[in-house]
């Protein structure tokens, strides 16, 4: 039988989602905890691969298993796993379903805060001057009349496309923070970060929001803004369709 399992987790502690040579990784980590559970070696495939430091409040992973993991799987594995990393529910799935492939949307938001905030010093970029918010919208729209976004990619990444499908990119701004929310098909390697950095650059006033199209038509990484601090950014929410599911 193959299983999703739902994981939440704080980013701080980690080099990331996938497992590294010498580096915590938040893959390891669950991994460790499933095969104490089963006794056995367990291998999860995630749905993505977080940056060091991002956050999630929702992702997920398959594994397989030939024994049924149970109802209590989720309390007994949170049992052994440390206080930043949680599972939040098992699914049974298709076995031929795929936690990263099967994925139709995938959901981001990144968090400024424009005081000093001790509480957010771990979840908020601190973006200490004046920000254009509407100018940084007009700029953010700019991302849905295109599909190739190679300029806010990582130079050096293994990607078959830079295309992408953007269904929603815009800011909200509360009482104490703005958030950026983006949802699309697929993301690219520090895609979001690299968005968020350049939008800043026309909230500062250093570009104008026109630049928006040269900088993506570029394709080009230099052209863009400079990618923003990871602990900022929450992976919050990923789709699959239906048919998955059992």
């Amino acid at each position: 039988m193959r299983y999703f399992l739902e994981l939440a987790y704080f980013g701080k502690a980690y080099h990331g989602w996938q497992r590294q040579p010498n580096a915590p990784s938040v893959q390891e980590t669950v991994e460790n905890g499933l095969g104490i559970l089963f006794q056995r070696p367990v291998e999860i495939v995630g749905a993505g691969r977080t940056d060091a430091g991002v956050h999630a409040r929702q992702i997920f992973a398959h594994f397989d298993a030939e024994e049924d993991p149970g109802k209590d799987l989720v309390f007994r594995l949170n049992s052994l796993l440390p206080e930043d990393i949680a599972a939040v529910d098992v699914l049974p799935v298709n076995l031929d379903a795929h936690a990263r492939f099967d994925a139709v949307s995938r959901s981001y938001e990144y968090y400024i805060v424009q005081k000093k905030d001790v509480f957010a010093t771990d979840t908020a970029y601190w973006v200490k001057r004046e920000l254009n918010v509407e100018k940084m919208n007009e700029g953010a729209l700019v991302l849905m009349k295109y599909s190739n976004f190679k300029c806010f990619s990582r130079s050096r990444t293994d990607v078959r496309t830079y295309n992408c499908e953007i269904f929603h990119a815009y800011w909200e701004q509360t009482e104490n923070s703005l958030v950026f929310h983006i949802k699309a098909d697929r993301f690219l390697r520090n895609m979001v970060r690299a968005i968020v950095g350049t939008l800043l650059q026309i909230g500062l006033g250093k570009i104008e929001v026109d630049a928006m199209h040269e900088i993506i038509k570029s394709e080009n990484r230099s052209e863009a803004g400079a990618s923003v601090p990871a602990h900022g950014l929450f992976l919050t929410k990923i789709e699959y369709p239906n048919r998955i599911f059992i």
